[in-house]
């Protein structure tokens, strides 16, 4: 079941990005091949598994731009095989997964037959929050000024 957004889109100004964001959520969620995990280890690193089977380092591409992660396997024809039976699906295909801001893609290996994609946010210097000293009085350079008790 799909939902229709256009509704929202005429009387919102501004939410292209959320959703485009939501669409694609739902696109995601219809879409089963290739199987993946997604794994947290803490609150900045991420891990991504997805099964592979069949297919080599060659006919996988990954691409990272623009908050998109974008993973495409082309399987090359099987020329002079006969199968009695195909259970190992080795059908090309193109994933997506949307990113946060400031997650990098740290590094991806094969590994039994799994694609592994490590993440890691990195939040610039200048986004993080620091402590601002607060100047005034110090306590201890009251001077008294002298007046007429009331």
């Amino acid at each position: 079941m799909r939902y229709d957004w256009t509704p929202l889109w005429r009387s919102s100004i501004g939410f292209d990005r959320l959703f485009d964001a939501l669409d694609q959520v739902q696109r995601t969620a219809e879409e089963t091949y290739p199987p993946y995990n997604i794994e947290r280890f803490d609150e900045n690193s991420f891990r991504i598994s997805v099964a592979l089977a069949g297919f080599s380092p060659d006919e996988v591409a990954l691409t990272a731009e623009h908050n998109v992660l974008t993973l495409e396997g082309k399987k090359a024809e099987n020329e002079g095989k006969t199968f009695l039976h195909r259970g190992i699906s080795t059908r090309n295909f193109k994933r997506q997964f949307t990113l946060a801001d400031y997650v990098e893609v740290k590094g991806a290996r094969f590994e039994n037959g799994l694609l592994i994609i490590d993440l890691q946010r990195e939040i610039p210097e200048a986004m993080k929050p620091r402590r601002i000293a607060i100047n005034g009085v110090s306590t201890n350079n009251f001077t008294q000024i002298e007046g007429k008790a009331a």
